[in-house]
């Protein structure tokens, strides 16, 4: 845990990421109720169902909390098949081991986090709360790598388990290439019997330009748990263009990935998540007084402090406090017919497209909190 205050007594509170480390990275808060965690996709529930952090912050470790600098090796590849495999191995390693027992905080309006590794900025505003939609925006300065993210989890009830669909655009441009990958994510699944949460359905990534294409099913273990592998992942590599297949996509994303080239029978390492996704750092803060007011760890921070020192009292409060401001801040802007609009990105929403957004401002400045960098 990192805890700074600025000149104006701001507390900031940043906690440990979701790594590989622990497969329940934060077993000591698990609710002791799972139904009732279910029903948190529904309804806001007290803090003892809340890990000390914000789903801000949990989007925001996807993109830069990781040992292995995926990111910048995507623009190392000699030939757009390197490039390819190079973006893959990435987005595999925003998969981060969940918890069934416990949720983070559901993003306020208006929220943000802006956090800085290295070369990569990353900038997350909550764009909309009913239904909640997280934009994101992160640039590589050095590599010259983009990522614009619109996500919109959407839950859906089956008796016996929910799935929790990611829904919206996740695109990552390698701008020295003018090469632009879209990619989907893989769906939540969390399971009453036996009971657990993983990632499942299927997962798409497409280069615009070249063609290539790679089809990815996440799968996990069967309804009383009796078949199956844990954390799997099956798919192919193809040219979408002449439906040529290339690779096949084989392994468990908490482990390794490999493909086989369908060429010559060879078959590699892809990805490894020990080398990915341990040894994660917490972010620090570097700058007090560059902290906003509207940044994750400072909005959360009784609430997480009430949190880690089990003092639910403490942490009750303080998340009523958040929720009721908000209320009142939305009942001001109905009384005077106003629309809240974003500071940080322009959005569109349309029922054929979903939601969209695009940033306002084309670059993210470096950020007051930072990860440190692996030796």
């Amino acid at each position: 845990m990192q805890e700074t205050e600025s000149k104006e007594e701001m507390k900031v509170v940043l906690t440990k990421p979701l790594s590989l480390d622990s497969i329940d990275p934060y077993d000591q808060y698990k609710a002791p109720n799972m139904l009732q965690r279910v029903l948190s996709f529904f309804k806001n529930l007290p803090p003892v169902f809340n890990i000390p952090k914000s789903q801000l912050q949990c989007y925001g470790e996807s993109a830069y909390c990781v040992s292995d600098d995926l990111l910048g090796k995507c623009n190392i590849g000699e030939n757009s098949i390197e490039r390819f495999k190079a973006v893959l191995a990435w987005n595999i390693s925003t998969l981060r081991p969940l918890n069934f027992g416990v949720a983070p905080y559901n993003p306020i309006l208006g929220e943000t986090h802006h956090v800085s590794r290295g070369t990569l900025n990353v900038l997350i505003e909550q764009i909309s709360h009913h239904p909640p939609v997280t934009a994101l925006h992160a640039m590589d300065d050095k590599e010259n790598i983009e990522l614009l993210w619109c996500q919109h989890p959407v839950p859906k009830f089956y008796g016996t388990w929910v799935e929790v669909e990611v829904r919206g655009k996740r695109e990552l441009k390698l701008l020295n290439r003018e090469e632009t990958y879209v990619m989907k994510s893989p769906n939540l699944l969390f399971k009453f019997f036996p009971p657990g949460v993983e990632w499942g359905g299927s997962d798409r990534l497409r280069c615009l330009e070249t063609g290539l294409t790679a089809e990815l099913t996440y799968g996990g273990r069967s309804f009383l748990g009796l078949r199956g592998t844990p954390r799997s992942i099956k798919g192919k590599i193809f040219n979408s263009y002449s439906n040529e297949p290339l690779f096949e996509i084989n392994g468990q994303w908490d482990k390794s990935v490999t493909l086989k080239d369908l060429n010559n029978g060879e078959v590699k390492v892809l990805y490894s998540a020990k080398e990915a996704i341990s040894g994660l750092q917490t972010p620090i803060v570097k700058d007090p007084n560059g902290v906003w007011k509207s940044e994750s760890a400072v909005v959360w921070s009784e609430v997480s402090q009430g949190i880690m020192n089990r003092d639910w009292g403490k942490a009750r409060e303080a998340k009523k406090t958040i929720e009721e401001n908000q209320r009142v801040l939305l009942a001001e802007r109905n009384l005077n017919s106003e629309t809240w609009v974003p500071k940080h990105f322009t959005v569109l929403y349309n029922k054929e497209n979903g939601w969209d957004c695009s940033p306002i401002v084309k670059t993210v400045p470096p950020a007051p909190i930072v990860v440190p960098l692996n030796n």
